[in-house]
C-alpha cells in the first residue's frame, strides 16, 4: 500500500475519531419534572446525574416563591446566603456550569430548610485522543489488515 494510502486512511481515521469524541452540553433540570419545589431529595437526583464542564444546570419553579442562590459549602450546610456567589429569580434560570469543581445552590427565602439545596460535582471532559495515539493504532492494526481494506479505530 503506498503512503499516500496510509495518508489517506490515518486522515479518515482522525476526522471519525474528532467527530465520536465532539460532546454536546447537557441542561441538567432539577428535580426533572417535579422542578424546584420544597419535599424533593435532590440529593438523589444529583446523585443520578453526570456533570461535565460547559453543562448548565436549569431551575424551574414559581417566580415570586422561590429563588437559587449559588453558595459556598457553609451556606448549603446552614441555609445561608451570606456571600453567596450568585443568585437568580427568574423562574426559569439556567446556570452555566464551567469549572470542573464542587457546586452548592440553595433556595434563599426559606425553602432551603424544607430540602430546597442541591450539590453538584462537575469533571472536567475526558480527553480526547492524540493524534500520535491514533496513528499508533492506526499503524498496529493496520498490519493486521489484508491488503486494500480500512481498519476504522473508535
Amino acid at each position: 500500500m503506498s503512503s499516500s494510502s496510509h495518508l489517506l486512511i490515518l486522515t479518515i481515521c482522525l476526522l471519525i475519531a474528532d467527530a465520536a469524541t465532539t460532546v454536546d452540553a447537557t441542561d441538567h433540570i432539577v428535580g426533572a419534572n417535579r422542578g424546584w419545589n420544597p419535599g424533593i431529595n435532590y440529593t438523589l437526583w444529583s446523585n443520578n446525574q453526570t456533570f461535565y464542564v460547559g453543562d448548565l444546570i436549569s431551575f424551574r419553579y414559581m417566580k415570586m416563591q422561590y429563588n437559587v442562590f449559588e453558595v459556598n459549602q457553609s451556606g448549603y450546610d446552614n441555609c445561608t446566603t451570606e456571600g453567596a456567589l450568585g443568585n437568580w429569580t427568574s423562574g426559569k434560570d439556567f446556570i452555566l456550569l464551567d469549572k470542573a469543581k464542587r457546586y452548592f445552590f440553595i433556595c434563599g427565602n426559606g425553602g432551603c430548610y424544607s430540602g430546597m439545596k442541591v450539590s453538584v460535582l462537575v469533571h472536567r471532559l475526558p480527553s480526547p485522543p492524540s493524534s500520535a495515539q491514533l496513528a499508533a493504532e492506526h499503524s498496529s492494526t493496520n498490519s493486521a489488515a489484508p491488503e486494500g481494506t480500512v481498519t476504522v479505530v473508535k
